[in-house]
């Protein structure tokens, strides 16, 4: 039986509000540098044992040849960690869960961006296109 045009024009409205809630999701909604606050003081879980101290409250993390670069740094808060993206491969930076909720960032190959801290905890994060690299944060 054949569809009649109403019935047809709900289903094209669906399927485009799924197409915009997909490329949001996949977007982020991240905006650059951000700020976030944890929901407890350290989120559990395996933690890199090559960490680097930040000096005068910002570190850099180079992003290449697959991995984070120290893939954990200690900074104190209201410091600034920016990742620098120079690889062949697309990467970005997603939190893990509740209190790395800000840490967004877009997709890049190369280029660079910024989070700063504001409130002590640990926070651990990836890159959403390849979950085997992550990387963590402890803000004193």
């Amino acid at each position: 039986m054949p569809m009649d045009w109403s019935r047809r024009k709900m289903l094209r409205a669906g399927f485009g509000v799924a197409a915009l809630a997909g490329m949001l999701l996949v977007s982020g909604c991240g905006s650059g540098t951000t700020t976030s606050a944890p929901t407890s003081g350290s989120v559990t879980g395996s933690e890199s044992s090559t960490a680097a101290a930040a000096p005068e409250g910002a570190v850099t993390v180079e992003v290449k040849n697959m991995k984070f670069a120290p893939d954990a740094v200690t900074i104190k808060v209201g410091g600034t960690v920016t990742w620098n993206f120079a690889d062949r491969f697309p990467h970005a930076v997603q939190g893990i869960g509740d209190s790395a909720m800000g840490i967004n960032s877009p997709i890049f190959n190369t280029g660079s961006w910024s989070h700063t801290f504001t409130v002590p905890g640990t926070y651990r994060y990836l890159c959403p296109l390849h979950p085997d690299m992550h990387g963590t944060i402890t803000v004193q």
